[in-house]
């Protein structure tokens, strides 16, 4: 079948590893945006976070589509909302609870900020406020303005303490809520309807397309069921060897055009 529309990781696929937007990359996802496949960027970045990269690419309309926060949003790229999955207050809570006994900090996303009760914050809630353009703001999580969606709860910390405290997870929270190790310093928790690949299947559905019809790039853990619910999983040159393995395709690195060719490749 034809690929009709093609889901992109951001961090390690999309960007170099410099954080940049290679030009061939650019254009030929114009050039394919112009044959009528919808690219849809796919990222546990928020919308904030994603958005200087929807404008370089042009992607921008109520018919042109983005999936934030590794799948707890579906938004078109002008911001309206078609599918949420957030976190209660509950919910946010009891993380909140178990990252105080470890003790990890910890800190969590809405479309609007990155609420942490931390003082100083961590160091790697800093880099992400700054990477994902949102503002850090000292709240605990039922002091959150009742009008925002927790999105994503996020352990974060040094890789050791990371390391320390993720055996120490209740199987009971494994199955409450959708945890991924996307980083070496975090931990992420969402609700357990949430994963890029459900969130594929929830647009594909909305647009009338079959899976055979979609096609997904990625390199990172949390793209490996985003690659197997597409019609054609694709593994960046620089993904680990399990999602390597598990995927359709391999195309080059992420410093080497890998997204560039593999559309190329498999739907120009």
């Amino acid at each position: 079948m034809t690929v009709k529309l093609i889901a992109i990781d951001i961090d390690g696929t999309l960007l170099t590893p410099n954080n940049k937007l290679a030009l061939s990359t650019i254009d030929v996802i114009k050039a394919a945006v112009a044959s009528g496949i919808k690219i849809v960027l796919c990222s546990g970045r928020p919308l904030a976070g994603v958005q200087p990269y929807l404008d370089m690419l042009d992607l921008t309309g109520d018919d042109q589509y983005v999936i934030t926060h590794d799948g707890a949003a579906i938004q078109t790229t002008n911001g309206q909302a078609l599918v949420t999955h957030s976190l209660s207050r509950n919910d946010a809570q009891r993380l909140a609870d178990l990252a105080d006994q470890a003790p990890i900090d910890y800190h969590m996303i809405t479309s609007q900020a990155i609420y942490t009760p931390n003082r100083p914050a961590s160091a790697y809630t800093i880099r992400e406020s700054r990477l994902v353009h949102l503002p850090v703001v000292y709240q605990p999580a039922a002091e959150i303005p009742a009008a925002e969606d927790i999105l994503t709860f996020v352990f974060i910390d040094e890789t050791a303490t990371v390391d320390a405290f993720e055996p120490t997870i209740p199987a009971a929270l494994r199955q409450q809520f959708y945890l991924v190790r996307t980083d070496p310093h975090f931990i992420e928790a969402l609700n357990q309807h949430v994963s890029k690949a459900h969130a594929l299947q929830e647009l594909a559905g909305r647009l009338n397309l079959q899976p055979a019809e979609t096609m997904a790039i990625g390199d990172g853990a949390n793209d490996l069921p985003l690659l197997k619910a597409a019609g054609l999983g694709v593994a960046m040159g620089n993904a680990t060897a399990e999602v390597q393995a598990a995927a359709d395709e391999v195309t080059s690195s992420n410093a080497e055009d890998g997204v560039a060719n593999a559309i190329l490749t498999y739907a120009l």
